[in-house]
């Protein structure tokens, strides 16, 4: 392929990829530099990012100092705990190799064999990003030195370019941007027609078995009583539900997303049964909660995080989600329990299903 357009292409990927894990680009003058930074608990993270694959050349002494530099910069702001980690990109693994000595943090990408490497003596992980990279080259938009990408024959590389933009599009989590969209439509219907909807569409155990109305358990997922209750599930779904999806792709996350909901309004009429306590309730709090259970299962098999959400975030997120609807009222705990339940065993369901994965090797 032609190199240009490759490294156009490699430089795209590789932005993006630190974008939607939540990274800071800071460009250099040199176009084979590139550092990427993230804040995190214990301090400031950093991936150095070298493009070593064609007429570079830079030695140890040059490379110790680039890092050093980076560091300073940090700390010249303020920073004190700057955690950094190397990664170059090479076809030639060997030469890569001959720049790092004994820099325990550095890995090396090789770009025509499509695979991380890391040697004994380097850091086994750093922020999830070890699995993050092994999905990463093993997915197809990325475009090795050996590449078989298709071109005009001009060399210009638009077909290349178009099939590209093409693919990054698929990998847009456009599912969760039609949930997301379809609850405020149906929010902004809601408040032109008064209770319709609501007498309609909200799930309650006495209408359901009384004149057999089981759709309600569906409809009540993109019903919402105020604007408050719609944006705190909005919120939650919008950010993690991309995580999700882009992870599993689109139709096993719309499976996941449905069995959540519905697990969590069978749950609810379970409830009101068992309790006598009878009521009418809607949201897509059952399904939210599904997908964070499932972001929960994620961050358990990825060594310990998925992308910036580590195992400790996520649990925190959904016990604390959990915590505020018990200690509320007019909350509907039963949906919440359901679908963080279903959602959790749902995506080990699909991940077993998934035995390419490569999140899953150890």
């Amino acid at each position: 392929m032609n190199s240009y357009v490759g490294y156009v292409m490699l430089q795209e990927q590789i932005e993006h990829l630190f974008y939607i894990n939540g990274y800071n680009k800071i460009p250099s003058n040199l176009p084979e530099y590139t550092f990427y930074w993230r804040r995190e608990n214990q301090g400031i993270t950093v991936i150095f990012v070298i493009d070593y694959r064609s007429g570079l050349y830079i030695s140890e002494d040059q490379y110790a100092h680039l890092k050093e530099k980076i560091i300073q910069f940090f700390v010249q702001k303020g920073e004190k705990d700057v955690h950094m980690l190397s990664l170059a990109f090479s076809g030639d693994t060997e030469k890569a190799k001959k720049l790092c000595a004994g820099d325990s943090f550095y890995w090396i990408i090789d770009t025509g064999m499509r695979r991380l490497m890391i040697h004994e003596n380097q850091t086994p992980d750093f922020y999830g990003w070890r699995a993050i990279l092994e999905e990463f080259l093993a997915s197809s938009v990325f475009y090795g030195d050996n590449a078989d990408v298709e071109q005009e024959s001009t060399g210009t590389g638009q077909r290349s370019r178009a099939k590209w933009d093409k693919e990054k599009a698929a990998g847009l989590p456009w599912v969760n941007i039609c949930l997301v969209a379809v609850n405020v439509i149906v929010f902004l219907i809601c408040t032109f027609t008064g209770d319709l909807l609501y007498n309609k569409g909200a799930c309650g155990v006495r209408d359901i078995l009384e004149d057999g109305s089981y759709y309600r358990i569906v409809t009540s997922m993109f019903l919402h009583w105020d604007v408050q209750h719609l944006f705190s599930n909005m919120i939650v779904l919008y950010y993690i539900g991309e995580m999700v999806e882009k992870k599993i792709g689109h139709i096993p996350y719309t499976l996941l997303y449905f069995l959540s909901g519905v697990a969590g309004g069978i749950f609810s009429m379970v409830y009101e049964l068992v309790s006598g306590d009878f009521y009418h309730s809607a949201g897509a709090s059952g399904a939210v909660f599904g997908v964070e259970g499932a972001l929960f299962f994620l961050a358990i098999i990825n060594r310990g995080g998925h992308g910036h959400m580590t195992v400790g975030r996520v649990a925190f997120a959904v016990m604390f989600s959990l915590y505020c609807g018990f200690t509320s009222a007019g909350v509907n705990n039963a949906a919440h329990i359901g679908g963080v339940l279903v959602g959790f065993a749902a995506m080990a369901i699909i991940m077993m299903l998934q035995p390419n994965d490569t999140t899953r090797k150890d």
